[in-house]
């Protein structure tokens, strides 16, 4: 089963409206808030989760500074709301699941872009 820890920059509707789908997610806002970057991924990593973010630093950590993680989805939606977010989300977790793991995912409302993790 997929498991998933939230950041802050992308809330805790979507947190909140996985939990009610039935995924082991976590948000940082209530676990962790205030954490840095890099121990966010070492975190998301031991504990085999997907970070779901809209924080594009994460893309630097993971490719320029070779840091390790068990996935990223990137959120880079035109009508960034709570509610496209979860709505994105969804249909990408239906169709991609499991894919999503070990991988960089950067996501739009019409495209999405999925990259292996070195």
């Amino acid at each position: 089963m997929l498991k998933f820890i939230i950041d802050e920059s992308t809330g805790l509707f979507v947190a909140e409206e996985l939990q009610k789908d039935g995924f082991d997610t976590i948000s940082v806002i209530k676990v962790i808030p205030g954490v840095k970057n890099g121990i966010l991924l070492t975190k998301a990593k031991k504990e085999e989760r997907i970070l779901i973010t809209n924080d594009k630093d994460f893309g630097e950590l993971v490719y320029r500074e070779k840091e390790s993680t068990h996935g990223i989805i990137l959120l880079r939606l035109a009508n960034d709301t709570p509610q496209t977010r979860i709505s994105v989300l969804r249909k990408i977790i239906r169709a991609y699941g499991e894919k999503l793991e070990r991988k960089f995912t950067v996501v739009t409302e019409t495209k999405i872009r999925i990259r292996g993790i070195v």
